[in-house]
């Protein structure tokens, strides 16, 4: 074998699990784009024995190596109700990175091919995590713009090296940027209070996460029914609720979260929105201490920038005005804050229900992303 050649080993250790976390911080080096992870909670989030996922899910690592050095890595995933409940026999793939070198994405790709195939699955898909909780798709357009918490950022020569190894289009994802309203547009508030006064509605809000904490169930079980027709949706289950909980809701000040209820008490709507923590994240580098914390809380409480995370509506009362209830909600928040700019979080570029919801406030489209496909022969 050449010292050209490349190596493929998986990983297992923790140890191991740190170097493959720690791949992409030396890759993206120089990048004002990149937003890196919080190192530790990564990792614990690819172990078995704290991310409640593996419930339902296999996976495993791989990292590439070129003479000696670490040049790519990719997580293989299985989400089994997927594959027996929703009859879709796919192997994920997730967190990819490589440098620009074919031969080092065929070797990865190798991995996931020989996987499938042992499992008896048809075809690959990704990039993609354990859950729709987690996140995906490829960027393809806005390379010129920091990533986010929620969203990958990729050079645009890993969709080059994608397609060079067979990979087709699956689906594509949007995200739209918009101005805040200085003020509540006529129309909305107007409207807004027709529908709260028409269904009898009520604005739940709250002034401490421990308050907000036992709306949490509500909320996940809203975002099934809400969620469940959008493609490659897997319900989130009750054991891994309190696993998001934990990892998601310290990110979130309460002030960010609306919940509308019918006259019966029941939870009609929801909105989830996030200050940017892109500047803060990249202030990080991957630690939270001993000043990455500071920098996430300045954030939290200082910031000109959102975004709109989630906005579910229950399938009874889509199409019946409830968004401009959720709209006056956030325009207000945002004006209370002093935030000037949302982005949307991505979008399926076939739910154009959701992306209706822009239409009256200028949006700019400024992402892409994509999810590839690649049939196992």
């Amino acid at each position: 074998m050449s010292e050209q050649s490349v190596t493929v080993k998986e990983i297992t250790s923790r140890k191991d699990l740190e170097k493959f976390v720690k791949f992409p911080f030396s890759l993206y080096k120089n990048s004002p784009y990149w937003v890196p992870p919080i190192i530790k909670e990564e990792v614990d989030n690819f172990d078995p024995e704290k991310n409640p996922a593996y419930q339902e899910a296999d996976a495993w690592f791989y990292m590439a190596y070129k003479q000696g050095k670490p040049v790519g890595r990719i997580a293989v995933i299985v989400n089994w109700p997927e594959v027996k409940e929703m009859n879709k026999p796919k192997i994920r793939f997730g967190w990819f990175e490589a440098v620009n070198d074919a031969e080092v994405t065929s070797r990865l790709f190798q991995k996931v091919a020989e996987k499938g195939a042992e499992l008896g699955l048809k075809y690959i898909e990704g990039p993609a995590g354990f859950t729709n909780m987690d996140k995906a798709g490829m960027l393809l357009e806005g390379f010129d713009r920091p990533g986010s918490m929620s969203t990958y950022y990729n050079p645009a020569y890993y969709n080059e090296l994608l397609e060079k190894e067979g990979f087709t289009k699956e689906i594509d994802w949007k995200e739209y940027e918009i101005d805040v309203p200085k003020g509540i547009p006529d129309k909305v508030a107007k409207f807004s209070g027709l529908i709260m006064k028409k269904f009898g509605f009520k604005l739940l809000r709250f002034k401490s996460n421990k308050e907000l904490l036992p709306q949490a169930d509500r909320i996940f079980d809203l975002m099934n029914k809400t969620y469940s027709s959008l493609q490659s949706f897997t319900p989130i289950k009750p054991y891994q609720i309190a696993h998001y909980k934990e990892k998601f809701l310290k990110f979130i000040h309460p002030d960010y979260i609306s919940l509308i209820e019918d006259k019966n008490g029941d939870l009609v709507a929801f909105s989830v929105v996030m200050p940017s923590f892109t500047e803060a994240l990249q202030k990080a580098n991957g630690k939270l201490f001993p000043f990455g914390f500071y920098h996430l809380m300045k954030a939290m409480k200082t910031n000109d920038k959102a975004t709109l995370l989630l906005i579910g509506v229950h399938p009874d009362y889509t199409g019946k005005g409830v968004t401009a209830i959720i709209f006056k909600e956030v325009i207000e928040l945002f004006n209370r804050k002093g935030i000037k700019v949302v982005e949307t979080n991505p979008e399926l570029e076939t739910n154009n229900q959701i992306q209706a919801l822009w239409k009256d406030y200028d949006p700019r489209l400024i992402k892409k992303w994509r999810t590839y496909r690649k049939e196992l022969s």
